[in-house]
């Protein structure tokens, strides 16, 4: 097996992304286009951070039918690392339908039962990698109690985790992370809002909310408006995303944790990192991949 300089634990799967040029009503039917893409959070993040040089391995579920052939077959491809997956014949490859119109997102569903039902079993890889010392991307699509089993895991103890909640319906499984005060949390304002269990007027605002919850350190996305990077005894840093227009919106997220964890394995100083992300994410947002 190879070894990673980034291990990526959480959602592989196909992404079916419907898209309309035009702004959506509930309950429309218009015409757009479709697009079936390799995603899940964890696969997002991989192939992101191989764009910007890094060896990413993924930690994930994937089914043994032909679908879950052609996403590793994909991910290899596009340089993520596939070599430390769990197979299992009796679940089929994990999927995520999106639906988005000229405004953004409209809807989504995950389908994540066949990550959720493999449970521990793909931290097994873990047991290669004894003091791994390197990044940890965590998504929010594995169980609360399988993120707070790794929070207490001492193959991880020194790991330098990063976690995504994957959407806003899943931030609050973040909860047995921020309790062990570990990690860099990557969040939207509505995410960041959840888990600081109020409204926010913006995204300093938010940052510095889920910090003072106890997370050490936390990156805030507000769409269009400035992002931030707040942390425990430090200035909070913010940066203003340049005006794009909007080609797709899944992904985003992904592409910003990749391009701002891509600038801090190169020791760039917060403020060029938080900058490097901001503009790696409105490029995504734009239709264009970065690097």
């Amino acid at each position: 097996m190879k070894t990673p300089d980034v291990l990526c634990i959480g959602a592989m799967l196909w992404d079916v992304i419907g898209r309309a040029p035009r702004r959506m009503a509930p309950g429309a039917d218009v015409p757009g286009r479709i697009r079936h893409l390799p995603g899940g959070v964890a696969l997002n993040v991989a192939v992101a951070l191989a764009r910007w040089g890094l060896q990413p391995a993924v930690l994930s579920a994937v089914g043994r039918d032909p679908e879950g052939e052609a996403l590793i077959a994909e991910a290899a491809r596009r340089g993520v690392i596939t070599d430390w997956l769990t197979r299992d014949s009796g679940h089929p490859t994990d999927c995520y339908m999106g639906i988005e119109d000229s405004e953004g997102l409209i809807a989504a569903i995950a389908d994540a039962h066949s990550l959720e039902q493999a449970g521990a079993a793909i931290l097994t890889p873990l047991d290669a990698l004894p003091g791994w010392t390197g990044p940890v991307v965590l998504d929010g699509n594995l169980t609360e109690e399988l993120l707070a089993f790794i929070a207490r895991d001492p193959r991880l103890a020194q790991a330098d985790l990063r976690i995504v909640p994957a959407s806003p319906g899943k931030a609050e499984r973040l909860e047995p992370l921020i309790a062990a005060r570990r990690g860099c949390f990557y969040l939207n304002r509505l995410e960041a809002e959840i888990l600081a269990g109020r409204a926010c007027r913006d995204a300093i605002q938010a940052a510095e909310a889920v910090v003072a919850r106890g997370a050490a350190r936390v990156l805030v996305t507000d769409g269009p408006h400035p992002a931030a990077d707040a942390m425990a005894g430090a200035p909070t840093l913010t940066h203003q995303p340049p005006a794009v227009t909007v080609a797709r919106v899944t992904g985003a997220g992904d592409c910003f944790l990749a391009a701002h964890l891509a600038a801090e394995r190169q020791h760039q100083p917060r403020d060029a990192a938080l900058r490097q992300a901001v503009e790696a994410s409105a490029a995504h947002v734009s239709g264009k991949d970065v690097p």
